[in-house]
């Protein structure tokens, strides 16, 4: 996993009038408690972090607010970068999911084509949207809380993007404009409660509280190489379960985006899940379910791991 320098900008955060280096934006608190939330930029992959309220304390606290900025805020996260000033070191952090409060969290099903293989699907002819409450929004280090009202929780790696203006009827050859950076998601689920039951709506058991790990970083679009070839994988205590890539993908950034934006407006800090590889615990034979104790890691190159321990 590399980071691309600073002065490759290469990448497109907002068509015609916004442009984002390659950044690692974090959201994160101090481990003694002080200070609150804050937004931050790692200076690489697991390096310090360099506080951004502390480098300008004109910027504000939460990761929605800075993208709600646009490029007043992505201009200052590179003056920080290039300063070195006012990092603080791992060890003295604890990081938060990238985004939290977001208006919508969008998701995807069935949008791996080897996924679909796994279960003997039809490719879908168009996107399979569903949403997840923005309370299920956890942080990369955090436990999943498994529910009592649940026999049937499995994993699910999945790549996610956040929003980072505001636009409705996007085009798709300017959605990735649109879009802040990407990001690791377990978009965590009750398949008893999803398959079974509500009568088979998938709301409910999606949105169990802590069921969507996020994290470590919000990666530019400048950052990575190609963000639709990218190896994505799960471990479940060590022993990998998914390992795919994101070049399975059915329906790609720019189509989601499209797509969902014909029937809501999007928001900075909308949060997508983009579908998950085969690998899953429900299609194996038997099924295997998560437990108390469980250690569940989600990978994806370029941009980073989460690890989650089931409670």
């Amino acid at each position: 996993m590399r980071f691309l320098g600073i002065s490759q900008l290469n990448g497109v955060f907002s068509a015609g009038t916004t442009s984002s280096a390659a950044m690692r934006l974090v959201q994160f608190c101090h481990r003694g408690g002080e200070g609150g939330v804050r937004v931050g930029v790692e200076q690489a992959e697991g390096q310090g972090v360099i506080d951004l309220k502390a480098f300008d304390p004109s910027m504000p606290s939460t990761m929605r607010q800075f993208l709600e900025m646009g490029q007043k805020g992505m201009d200052c996260a590179k003056r920080a970068l290039s300063s070195g000033q006012h990092v603080l070191a791992r060890s003295d952090i604890r990081l938060l999911s990238p985004v939290t409060g977001p208006e919508k969290v969008v998701c995807v099903g069935m949008n791996y084509k080897d996924h679909c293989l796994e279960q003997n699907a039809p490719i879908p002819e168009e996107p399979i949207i569903f949403s997840k409450f923005p309370s299920t929004i956890t942080g990369p280090s955090d436990d999943i809380l498994l529910p009592e009202e649940s026999q049937e929780v499995d994993w699910e790696v999945e790549l996610a993007f956040v929003i980072g203006r505001k636009g409705k009827h996007i085009k798709e050859d300017e959605a990735l404009s649109y879009v802040a950076g990407f990001t690791v998601a377990n978009d965590v689920s009750a398949r008893d409660w999803q398959l079974k039951r509500n009568g088979k709506q998938w709301l409910l058991g999606k949105t169990f509280d802590t069921f969507c790990p996020l994290g470590p970083a919000l990666v530019t679009t400048a950052a990575l190489k190609d963000v639709h070839n990218l190896g994505i994988r799960c471990l479940v205590n060590g022993a990998t379960v998914q390992d795919s890539n994101t070049n399975q993908m059915i329906f790609r950034t720019e189509k989601l985006v499209a797509w969902v934006s014909q029937f809501v407006t999007l928001c900075p800090g909308d949060v997508f899940l983009t579908g998950t590889p085969p690998g899953v615990g429900v299609f194996r034979n038997p099924p295997v379910y998560l437990k108390r104790g469980d250690v569940v890691e989600c990978q994806i190159d370029e941009i980073g791991s989460i690890r989650n321990t089931v409670v």
